[in-house]
């Protein structure tokens, strides 16, 4: 059996979004459809779900667990960058709330073709949009030293950067490094042995780092943190879930300055985390971190 990508922080969102039947709500990072799902019910039975989502696996996914909202839930390929052009194109002037989700699904992780698993071998892909032009192939491959150690530093908060960089730019001399596990192999030869920990993979902070750079994460994020309050209602919210360090500073940073500016009102001081519980039922929660503002 495959895995099933099971949505983090579900009540905990519900609750700061509000949910109420009329409303009309956005889920920006619409993955397997498993927030949108809930959202729906809480809507009942006329309120309206838009979901973005640029993954064309994930959307069909999406269609197969939302087919009984019917023309409830209107779904978009797009990045979630375009969300004021989405809700514009369907002529709503502003919405009662917005969700992103900035983890990757489970559902990307399983499909070894996807190139995200640390496990299977597979391309050297990770575009969670195969629209993009640039694999993660292309990078390790084709970038210079100080681009790729500058990748892992700032992308993945890699203290061995410049060494896996090293190694990076030495084994493609001998032949291209095209597959998942042929760069995790590079990157466990980098890494003293006494710093491979049994918990975490020694090459996570490397996939992380280029995928985020493939898909331009951060860069995405900060746009949308930007742009995204102007599309809420008066007393709308924002939900965003964040799984490292990098994405939850950008979020916490984006509000206190927005409120610093009157134009929201930050409604999570702190964090909101999942429960020991969540945490032992679904063990990819455990570094989620949910922020929540209102637009005033």
């Amino acid at each position: 059996m495959g895995l099933r990508h099971i949505p983090v922080l579900v009540e905990e969102v519900m609750t700061l979004l509000r949910c109420v039947p009329q409303g009309k709500y956005v889920d920006g990072t619409l993955g397997g459809g498993g927030h949108a799902s809930e959202m729906l019910k809480r809507t009942a039975p006329d309120g309206i779900i838009v979901g973005i989502e640029w993954d064309e696996e994930a959307i069909a996914e999406a269609r197969k667990t939302l087919a009984p909202y019917g023309d409830r839930v209107r779904i978009f390929r797009e990045n979630f960058i375009n969300l004021p052009d989405v809700i514009k194109a369907m002529q709503i002037e502003a919405v009662d709330g917005i969700f992103l989700d900035l983890g990757f699904s489970s559902l990307q992780v399983q499909k070894a073709e996807r190139g995200f698993s640390l496990k299977e071998e597979g391309p050297l892909d990770m575009r969670m949009d195969q629209r993009i032009d640039r694999t993660a192939a292309d990078l390790v491959n084709r970038l210079s030293l100080k681009e790729l150690e500058k990748i892992l530093f700032e992308h993945g908060e890699e203290r061995w950067a410049r060494r896996i960089a090293r190694a990076i730019v030495q084994e493609r001399e001998r032949s291209p490094i095209e597959t998942t596990q042929a760069l995790r192999r590079v990157v466990l030869r980098a890494i003293p042995r006494r710093f491979h920990y049994r918990r975490i993979d020694p090459a996570t902070k490397t996939f992380q780092a280029l995928r985020i750079s493939v898909n331009q994460e951060l860069e995405n994020l900060r746009m949308i943190l930007e742009t995204g309050w102007r599309s809420l209602k008066n007393g709308g919210r924002i939900c965003i879930i964040s799984f490292h360090s990098l994405e939850d500073r950008l979020v916490k940073e984006a509000f206190r300055a927005q409120e610093r500016q009157r134009l929201i009102h930050i409604v999570t001081k702190r964090p909101i985390t999942p429960s020991e519980e969540e945490r032992e039922r679904n063990p990819r929660s455990r570094s989620a971190k949910l922020r929540c503002a209102e637009r005033v």
